[in-house]
């Protein structure tokens, strides 16, 4: 790259930024700028870069033909401010995203600080609902930036309605937190039992349903190590989830009413629903990793 060749030649001529500036009638921090990647110097600069580093033009922008026409040398800085424009526009939506990340970083911690040391049930409660329901209203008003996908609208939408649902639980957890807590509503342990299943099963369909559409990102959906790792295992583990689901939701509530450990049951629920597509993908991240390497 252009940036790496001109501080390689101007130390190969014994010369300072501020020297070369001199000579071009620049600022140190033009030069400085140059040799970081965060600017290009303009075709006529280049030329005279070129001619008091001792080098030709095409040295100096890194390129294997020959670039001392005008149109030529005008072509690859087009080509080189395009490259520039994208790392910027890449680093600007990554500082972005940073800034989101600790906002719902923020509102977590600030869920947790409240719920230890809020005293009152039904204030830490709502408090701690408040602080969680903040930090899914930024990350939903974010999602394009935080995971990258900005051109498919299908993949957003998923996302999106992925999210929504995930509110939509988060709120009827709280609102049947606070009546519990309040006196408001009594529900005997059968009832809590039977609350927890609908829930739980309602959760399982709708990923069973969503999860083989879930674009590949680091934010929602069975993110295990080797997952988040490469895209065909994404797929491949979302796929399975949709497949299984299905036959585990009804098997899952059968068994609450006929095995009396509601506990036990939920937990095997979730160890094969979650399982089954963890050790096939990573049979097949594991393959695959393997191929490569014996390439």
């Amino acid at each position: 790259m252009i940036h790496e060749n001109i501080k390689q030649f101007r130390k190969a001529k014994g010369m300072t930024q501020e020297e070369l500036a001199v000579k071009l009638h620049v600022v140190r921090q033009t030069v400085s700028k140059w040799e970081k990647g965060l600017s290009v110097p303009d075709a006529d600069v280049v030329i005279q870069l070129a001619d008091l580093l001792g080098v030709s033009v095409h040295q100096l922008l890194g390129t294997s033909a020959d670039t001392d026409t005008s149109a030529q040398l005008s072509e690859e800085l087009a080509r080189l401010h395009e490259q520039l424009a994208r790392k910027n526009q890449r680093e600007k939506r990554l500082q972005q995203a940073n800034q989101k990340r600790g906002w719902i970083l923020f509102s977590s911690f600030l869920a947790m600080l409240v719920a230890l040391t809020v005293q009152n049930e039904v204030v830490s409660i709502l408090l701690v609902g408040a602080c969680i329901l903040a930090a899914v209203v930024v990350l939903y008003r974010n999602l394009a930036l935080l995971t990258s996908i900005t051109t498919e609208d299908m993949k957003l939408g998923v996302l999106r309605t992925t999210t929504l649902f995930n509110v939509g639980v988060l709120m009827v957890g709280i609102l049947f937190a606070v009546l519990t807590a309040s006196g408001l509503v009594t529900v005997s342990k059968d009832g809590e039992k039977l609350l927890a299943m609908l829930l739980i099963s309602c959760v399982m369909l709708f990923a069973g349903i969503v999860s083989p559409k879930l674009p590949y990102n680091r934010h929602t959906g069975l993110r295990l190590p080797w997952t988040v790792q490469d895209e065909d295992t994404w797929n491949l583990a979302h796929r399975v989830i949709g497949y299984i689901s299905l036959p585990v939701v009804p098997l899952y509530i059968a068994c609450t009413f006929t095995v009396e450990d509601f506990e036990l049951v939920t937990l095997a629920a979730m160890v094969v629903w979650i399982g089954v597509p963890g050790v096939i993908s990573y049979v097949f991240y594991r393959k695959k990793l393997y191929g490569k390497l014996g390439k």
